[in-house]
């Protein structure tokens, strides 16, 4: 189900209230604003909202057997890469951005920001789709300048995501999180891309990718440092490090 409301101040801190309150929001609930006031990302950041774009949240009810809540970050990327395969030609160069961003050459296009209340996860969604708002210091793009004939709103970006996202929380759930952290690996970062890191301390690191640790931190080798273990922070690319059709796979699925 999907519930669209002209305008709201968040749709992740509205269904967090609704979750507090004690409704009962079922798994495949959707609310969607066709415009934000008061919308955030990660680290406490303004996200821009205004007509056009998607900006939409989910509910994930947690289970005893389920692997730990974070890694449905991972989960949640995979569902917008495979949007944003079904949106692009197959050679448009993507990639996913530890923790939570998907990019389009090395400009941003779409995030996500996972809250919990609770035994629920509430994964908010934002996904340029008819403008690029301006963030200050990263590039950004939308679905429509890319695609060049993309004529679709972002209802039906989200008509695309609802099932795709059920899709990718299915295998969470069924196949080991192994599974899903290898799907997310070979959209991602590769072995040896430099990444400068700010860490939760504020702290820069410039280093290279190793990869992921079992549970989904980012494994960093700095220069001149033994590897260490990002849990939360800011990550930057050297994209002259990156070659422009580095994550073109053929290993997404439609949902």
């Amino acid at each position: 189900m999907i519930e669209t409301v002209p305008e709201t101040g968040s749709t992740n801190a509205d269904l967090l209230a609704r979750v507090a309150a004690g409704d009962t929001i079922s798994e495949g609930f959707w609310l969607r604003a066709e415009r934000q006031t008061s919308g955030r990302g990660r680290l406490g950041r303004e996200w821009h909202s205004g007509p056009g774009n998607l900006y939409c949240s989910t509910v994930i009810s947690l289970r005893p057997s389920d692997p730990a809540p974070a890694t449905l970050s991972f989960v949640a990327g995979l569902a917008l890469h495979d949007v944003a395969m079904r949106c692009f030609l197959d050679h448009t160069p993507m990639l996913l951005k530890w923790p939570n961003d998907l990019l389009v050459r090395e400009a941003k296009i779409a995030g996500i920001l996972l809250e919990r209340e609770g035994d629920h996860v509430i994964a908010g969604f934002g996904m340029n789709v008819g403008h690029s708002p301006e963030i200050a210091g990263r590039k950004t793009t939308h679905i429509a300048f890319e695609n060049g004939k993309f004529a679709n709103g972002p209802d039906s970006v989200l008509d695309m995501l609802a099932p795709a996202m059920a899709q990718r929380v299915r295998e969470w759930r069924e196949l080991p999180l192994t599974h899903t952290l290898a799907e997310w690996l070979v959209r991602s970062h590769r072995f040896d891309d430099r990444l400068r890191v700010v860490n939760g301390d504020g702290e820069p690191l410039l280093g290279s990718f190793r990869g992921l640790t079992p549970d989904g931190a980012l494994r960093l080798q700095p220069i001149g440092a033994a590897e260490c273990t990002i849990h939360a922070g800011d990550v930057m690319l050297d994209w002259h490090d990156v070659q422009p059709d580095a994550n073109t796979t053929d290993h997404s699925e439609d949902g």
